[in-house]
């Protein structure tokens, strides 16, 4: 009989070979790499390219505002397109929460001692998680958190899962490791060392956050506020809202709130008791932009 620590240590040394590419890679300076070449516009490079991608992520164009792939002027114009209006329906039910982006849900429930579940076994720091902030974390301790896989198929701007207005975005440096299913199984507090953009709104129910990963490939994030986030390393706080720029920003439920360059990962944060999410909704779940995510807990 095979001795059975041997076994899991055989294991887990196969796992680590398996993501040595993940630890050595030079993330970033791919990342620029990619960058350049996702905004080629010569018409021989950049065909192909979108050609191949439809061809071997099955891409459904026919939703797509401009559904002819070709007249895109560069691929990541391409990966960044719109849809049709009514392509993605937002829930109208006053109290209903809608999912911000199409894709599965990688993990959903709730943030226990301040830490969220990121895959079997795996957890990840909430303080961190928000830029190492204890007074942010607090607003969200004992929450609930929908994160959200965005493979490279999906449509890939992100909209607001209720209205809200824009308190602050903080940018927080890091890693691209890959969120693939395989990266975030192994990897730990993979979403907690990663770039990422996280975004705090006011809402009717209170503070709600949506945070944006970061990935290998994934050149640039977005906001419709602020335009594409640039990788500097550098940590960057902004405050919005009249008090701090004379400006006041606010997103009704469904209205985009951002783009990825390339695929990646949503993570949600609602206050504590005033959400109940959608029952059918579980891990691995496939999900639409605009559907139903939660409801508003009126006992909340």
């Amino acid at each position: 009989m095979p001795n059975a620590t041997a076994t899991r240590t055989k294991g887990s040394w196969i796992s680590a070979l398996g993501l040595a590419d993940q630890y050595l890679a030079p993330h970033h300076l791919l990342t620029r790499w990619m960058y350049r070449l996702t905004r080629v516009r010569a018409p021989w490079f950049k065909d192909r390219q979108i050609q191949w991608f439809i061809r071997r992520y099955q891409v459904d164009m026919s939703i797509a505002a401009q559904s002819d792939p070709l007249v895109y002027p560069d691929f990541n114009s391409f990966f960044t397109r719109s849809l049709k209006t009514g392509a993605r329906p937002v829930v109208t039910d006053p109290q209903a929460i809608a999912c911000p982006a199409d894709g599965s849900v990688s993990q959903l429930g709730d943030v226990e001692n301040g830490r969220l579940l990121q895959a079997k076994g795996h957890y990840f720091d909430l303080p961190s998680l928000l830029g190492g902030s204890q007074t942010r974390a607090q607003a969200f301790e004992n929450s609930r958190f929908v994160t959200i896989y965005l493979s490279p198929r999906d449509y890939h701007r992100v909209h607001m899962p209720l209205s809200g207005r824009l308190r602050e975005t903080i940018y927080i440096p890091g890693r691209l490791f890959s969120v693939s299913p395989r990266t975030t199984r192994a990897i730990p507090g993979l979403f907690a060392r990663n770039e990422r953009l996280v975004s705090v709104f006011d809402t009717a129910i209170g503070p709600v956050a949506v945070i944006l990963v970061g990935a290998m490939f994934v050149a640039g994030i977005e906001t419709v506020w602020s335009g594409l986030i640039p990788h500097d390393n550098r940590p960057m706080e902004r405050r919005y809202g009249a008090e701090h720029t004379g400006q006041e920003i606010t997103l009704e439920r469904g209205a985009e709130l951002g783009r990825f360059n390339m695929g990646s990962t949503v993570i949600l944060l609602f206050p504590p008791d005033r959400i109940e999410l959608a029952p059918a909704l579980t891990q691995n779940s496939p999900v639409k932009m605009g559907e139903l995510l939660a409801t508003i807990n009126p006992g909340g």
